[in-house]
């Protein structure tokens, strides 16, 4: 159970949502040799797709679920010892600085063991070693996929070099992060209305990479504004497209807005790596794929601006209305 020190208001965030059909998700097998030309056509059409045989070893990614598990299950006490967040360490409800709440409580952590935080030490304070070695394996091994991915996407829109967009994530000074959310169950008196777990949003990263257990509640938005639900796959990886990877395709993908709402029966653990670049990367339309500076849709800009920028915008705001050169209206009714 969720508890808070202060209380938070949520009456907001509790709604009967109509119920989602599953969508048929893009599968693609990373062994496939027509694996690029399948993310691509995925990133266009969807901004999100399902994959398969990515190496990564089924019990890492359940060590490090049945570790989180552990820590989510502590006193509440002993895990606001980790908190509030800033932005890295343990919260409850509250999602970011300005007002969003949802069904919720989560760790966040940088990928780059070298920086620390106060809050994050007091996280791994309060588990055992084990947990430590679970989270830096399992973020080692999740990069060389999120890297994998990325240079099928240079591979499949033709762009040299193969390493343009995976060494933004394998820099030194990448700004990524792991972030481990927890859904638990509903409140017996509100079992029968649906509960807002994270609400819709666009991750500002390139790409970010998720799995989760059994349970259900992701869902997509659609092209046509509708919301589809996503099957659930505790030994596959999600991935969505990013706002940075849309504006370096020039619009040519999608960041995929996207909603977790919470079962009021079994509580959801996910763990998403997002994979960023370093604060000091500009970010732009791709030369090779837009060579006209005229053409692009967007201005330049860099992750350090747009993460600053992101963190001060409300959850469902439409970031990168922000940094557009000229308005995208089909866009911005879809995101």
């Amino acid at each position: 159970m969720v508890v808070l020190s202060q209380h938070v208001a949520l009456d907001n965030h509790l709604s009967v949502i109509p119920t989602c059909k599953p969508v048929p998700v893009p599968v693609v097998d990373l062994t496939d040799p027509e694996a690029k030309t399948l993310i691509v056509k995925a990133c266009e059409e969807f901004g999100f797709f399902k994959v398969v045989n990515h190496g990564v070893r089924p019990d890492l990614m359940t060590r490090l679920e049945q570790e989180a598990v552990g820590f989510f299950a502590l006193p509440q006490s002993l895990k606001n010892q980790a908190g509030p967040p800033e932005p890295y360490g343990y919260g409850s409800k509250r999602i970011g600085p300005n007002g969003d709440v949802g069904w919720i409580e989560y760790i966040l952590l940088n990928a780059n063991p070298q920086l620390t935080s106060p809050k994050t030490s007091a996280i791994f304070r309060q588990t055992p070693q084990i947990f430590r070695e679970a989270v830096e394996e399992y973020m080692k091994e999740v990069k060389k996929v999120t890297c994998k991915v990325l240079e099928m996407v240079t591979e499949g829109l033709g762009i040299e070099p193969r390493d343009t967009l995976s060494k933004m994530v394998r820099d030194e000074k990448s700004d990524s992060c792991l972030r481990m959310n927890h859904y638990p169950t509903a409140e017996e008196e509100v079992e029968k209305v649906v509960k807002v777990g994270f609400g819709e949003h666009t991750d500002p990263q390139i790409i970010s990479v998720l799995r989760s257990n059994n349970t259900a509640g992701l869902q997509i938005c659609m092209k046509d504004g509708s919301w589809v639900a996503v099957p659930p796959d505790h030994s596959s990886f999600f991935i969505n497209v990013g706002d940075a990877l849309q504006v370096m395709t020039n619009g040519r993908f999608k960041s995929v807005k996207h909603r977790v709402l919470a079962d009021t029966r079994r509580s959801r653990v996910s763990m998403i790596y997002f994979g960023g670049p370093p604060l000091s990367q500009k970010i732009a339309p791709l030369p090779c794929l837009v060579p006209k500076q005229d053409d692009w849709l967007y201005k330049e800009f860099t992750w350090s601006q747009y993460k600053s920028s992101a963190y001060k915008s409300k959850l469902g705001d439409y970031r990168l209305g922000l940094f557009e050169k000229q308005p995208l209206l089909t866009h911005r009714s879809n995101v």
